[in-house]
């Protein structure tokens, strides 16, 4: 590995580096050989890397799609800088689950993933999931669209029916976030999940040192880390949040913070 290599890993953690490393393969393939690579789906955490990474490569292109602009999760398309990119070559189709079944409407967001991820297809085949009360439409990759589409059968003991259609029919649905303000004493992370979760910082402690809070997708274990307006926060078995504005501090000098939960 290169001194320059070296330099760029020290920017990343170490169970990214694997990802890090795969990215740089392609940029350097694309930039030396002129090859074209389509990724597979990837989270806005990988998609900030790939954005990074490719500054290092003047003479590389980066294109990204999910099916719709505010799309999180996105295929990346690297390639030589004089490389066209239509919509099309991304290579993304519609899956629409529907079921007569009145207990479908009862389905959520973790009932309709896991019946894929079930079906032994990893979670990066899979794009956004637009659930709406009479469907659920999963953007995927079109390489596996055939096999889902034969065998998607069933989501959480309802049985279900599959349609593939074009991209273009995806209705996507406006994100809602629940709005809250909480004062705090200071912006560390902990103080800020303990007031939103509403359980105690001693508790909220015990998951975030185990790796199961993420700060804008990206795994952080320490506590005392500050939060600033934008950062979107999603805590295992908790949902996520964005901290949409901080207000300034109270007489007491307290900090007044607006967070929007994820509906």
């Amino acid at each position: 590995m290169g001194n320059n290599e070296k330099s760029l890993l020290i920017h990343f953690r170490p169970e990214e580096r694997p990802f890090v490393d795969r990215v740089l393969e392609w940029l350097e393939k694309a930039s030396d050989q002129h090859t074209v690579k389509l990724t597979d789906f990837l989270d806005p955490r990988q998609q900030q890397i790939v954005s990074s990474l490719v500054g290092k490569f003047p003479n590389v292109r980066l294109a990204m799609s999910g099916g719709y602009p505010d799309a999180e999760r996105k295929r990346a398309m690297i390639g030589p800088d004089y490389l066209y990119v239509d919509d099309n070559e991304f290579s993304l189709q519609l899956l629409s689950v529907t079921s007569p079944d009145p207990k479908f409407s009862q389905l959520d967001h973790g009932d309709f993933l896991g019946a894929i991820l079930g079906l032994g297809l990893k979670r990066d085949k899979i794009g956004d999931l637009q659930i709406h009360p009479h469907a659920c439409q999963y953007v995927v990759a079109a390489e596996t669209a055939s096999f889902l589409d034969m065998n998607l059968n069933q989501i959480h003991r309802v049985s279900v029916l599959t349609e593939l259609l074009p991209i273009d029919r995806l209705e996507v649905i406006p994100v809602r976030m629940d709005e809250m303000t909480i004062s705090v004493a200071s912006l560390r992370l902990d103080g800020i999940v303990s007031d939103v979760v509403r359980l105690s910082r001693s508790k909220i402690m015990i998951p975030i040192k185990a790796g199961k809070c993420k700060v804008n997708w990206k795994v952080e274990e320490n506590p005392s880390a500050l939060l600033q307006e934008g950062d979107v926060v999603s805590l295992k078995g908790f949902g996520r949040f964005k901290v949409l504005e901080i207000l300034g501090e109270s007489k007491s000098g307290r900090t007044r913070v607006k967070i929007g939960k994820y509906a």
